[in-house]
């Protein structure tokens, strides 16, 4: 079974410097209906005006992770961790016991697009933690690669959750066939271009749930970048 979440009916804040979708219920948004995936909690598509950004703010029990689609991503948090993220690095930040953090656009004449995941770790209490990885190009191109997993690895962060993310940059042309394993659930996010997952159209900002599927049939008519989750 597949549940498309269109792009168009995602929730909206405009905040001036901030222009964010959310594919899940967030902030002052609620709706029962879209009050995340599994432990997929929010999918925030963020576009932010050069100068603009977060100011230090606070989270707890959440693991946070982000990746930059355009521009730069500036982070500076409570452990001392402070990077510039651009786009084919992946960031983890658990927020565990707490966490306070700032994320700006670094830029004076170039715009941010990034994406901003929460998923919910599997135990409460956990100390809080930072990790970066940059990834080799290669590695995304007409496949999709796991960079957020429970075990981590050498080009992949390590979340404290049974779940998965990957991410492919496909060309036109490309079709892939992604397994789900009996029980597992899935999302699946275009964050740029189109795709067809399983005889259905997804296009840029569209998302879907999976459910009682044994595998995803990608076939892209454009370029994309996709995001696919693998949630228990």
């Amino acid at each position: 079974m597949i549940t498309l979440r269109p792009a168009d009916q995602r929730f909206h804040t405009d905040a001036g410097w901030l222009d964010s979708r959310h594919t899940f219920s967030f902030g002052e948004h609620w709706d029962p209906r879209h009050a995340g995936f599994r432990s997929l909690l929010v999918l925030n598509d963020d576009r932010v005006v050069p100068g603009g950004g977060f100011p230090t703010h606070g989270h707890r029990d959440m693991e946070i992770v982000s990746w930059v689609l355009e521009g730069a991503l500036e982070h500076r948090d409570s452990l001392g961790s402070g990077s510039v993220l651009r786009p084919g690095m992946v960031q983890r930040m658990s927020a565990g016991t707490g966490i306070r953090h700032s994320e700006f656009n670094p830029s004076k004449t170039d715009p941010l697009h990034f994406l901003q995941i929460w998923i919910l770790p599997e135990t409460t209490g956990l100390a809080p933690g930072y990790e970066e990885k940059a990834l080799d190009p290669a590695l995304l191109e007409g496949r999709l690669h796991v960079v957020a997993s429970r075990d981590g690895g050498e080009s992949a962060v390590r979340i404290r959750q049974n779940a998965a993310i990957r991410i492919g940059r496909l060309k036109k042309g490309d079709a892939i066939t992604q397994p789900v394993a009996p029980g597992r659930h899935g999302w699946v996010h275009v964050a740029t271009g189109a795709i067809g997952v399983n005889g259905l159209v997804l296009r840029e900002g569209d998302g879907a749930a999976i459910s009682e599927e044994k595998e995803l049939r990608i076939s892209t008519p454009s370029t994309a970048e996709i995001l696919v989750f693998d949630l228990a």
